[in-house]
């Protein structure tokens, strides 16, 4: 039920400023995969934008940004995705692989802001932490002085109760893996002056100390099912877990957030980046089929419009751009322009 009245906003939203109704006599299937946070987001767009146009089959399944993206860049025609959500920068490595099939021109549209959180059962123990606490917690080899052999979050930090450390979180093909990485670990990581410079010196290396998670038990792959994931950390005071705002926002009458350096995520903090897990989310459109596809331009347009401020989007947990990013998102999402593949890493 909670995200009944938010579809029905976003199909009166369509209806009344997007499409005409009419498809040439000709039906067109749009394919999307990708990210498990972008989902609920694309999901309620497509949903809309089907009953507004006649003729259109929106077809959207929730991947992992990393699996979504092989699917995506397995190749050019009807058989492959048009569209791959993504809670995470598309990776240069991934381009390419996009490239070598002839799919070259990819267009990045960044349709909001997610806040990637730490949760925690409503009955218990209120943690508040830290990169550094999150990075000592979970990496394999912390600060690459040796196999992390921490039990509870005291013996990480004495400030923090003596609760085993437990987080269920989501499987390397996952984006908000990705983030996880570059939010929590390496931020974390890079506290230690050494840990900077070997960045400077040796990235790979830093990657691998700063980004390697710990396979003893104390994380724990929980797949890309966020709604059990909150079930899990729920009926398991003193779990944490990993996952996406919007999720967090629907399900606060059984878990809450950790604060992160004191800061709770809320949609103030998240839009003013204050809030350290803040990421932006995104959507790529395969340009080679949008001339046998011209409705995947007309579902970006519908997209764009239902993800501004006060807009149906937001009631279902998307947080708007602001200012000059409100008004760049807006401008990609007319003029589908290709990305620089130069600019990825």
């Amino acid at each position: 039920m909670t995200k009944f009245v938010p579809l029905i906003a976003v199909t009166g939203l369509l209806a009344a400023c997007g499409s005409n109704g009419a498809d040439g006599g000709t039906g067109q299937q749009i394919k999307i995969v990708g990210s498990s946070t972008v989902y609920p987001f694309t999901k309620a767009v497509s949903e809309g934008f089907q009953r507004a146009t006649a003729g259109t089959t929106v077809i959207v399944e929730s991947t992992g940004t990393g699996a979504g993206m092989k699917l995506f860049c397995g190749g050019v025609g009807a058989a492959f995705p048009d569209i791959v959500d993504a809670s995470r920068p598309m990776k240069k490595s991934e381009y390419d692989a996009c490239a070598k099939v002839g799919a070259k021109s990819i267009i990045e549209v960044p349709i909001g802001i997610d806040g990637l959180t730490l949760i925690e059962a409503n009955g218990a123990t209120p943690m508040n932490l830290t990169q550094a606490d999150i990075y000592q917690a979970l990496a394999a080899n912390p600060f690459g002085k040796g196999a992390n052999t921490t039990q509870t979050w005291h013996d990480v930090n004495p400030s923090l109760p003596a609760i085993k450390i437990r987080v269920l979180g989501p499987p390397p093909t996952s984006g908000t893996r990705d983030s996880l990485a570059d939010l929590y670990l390496e931020k974390g990581c890079d506290t230690d002056p050494a840990m900077k410079e070997l960045k400077k010196s040796d990235d790979a290396k830093h990657k691998g100390i700063c980004t390697k998670i710990r396979e003893d038990g104390a994380y724990v792959e929980a797949g890309e099912n966020d709604n059990l994931l909150v079930q899990k950390v729920a009926a398991d005071p003193g779990t944490l877990g990993v996952l996406g705002f919007s999720y967090l926002e629907e399900n606060a009458d059984k878990v809450r957030p950790v604060r992160i350096a004191g800061i709770a995520p809320s949609e103030q903090t998240i839009s003013d980046l204050s809030y350290p897990g803040a990421r932006k989310l995104y959507i790529y459109i395969k340009g080679e089929h949008l001339v046998a596809k011209p409705r995947l331009k007309d579902l970006v347009a519908a997209y764009a419009k239902a993800w501004s401020k006060g807009g149906p989007l937001e009631r279902i947990g998307l947080v708007p751009f602001g200012g000059a990013d409100a008004s760049a998102a807006a401008a990609q999402a007319a003029a589908l322009t290709p990305l620089d593949p130069t600019t990825l890493k």
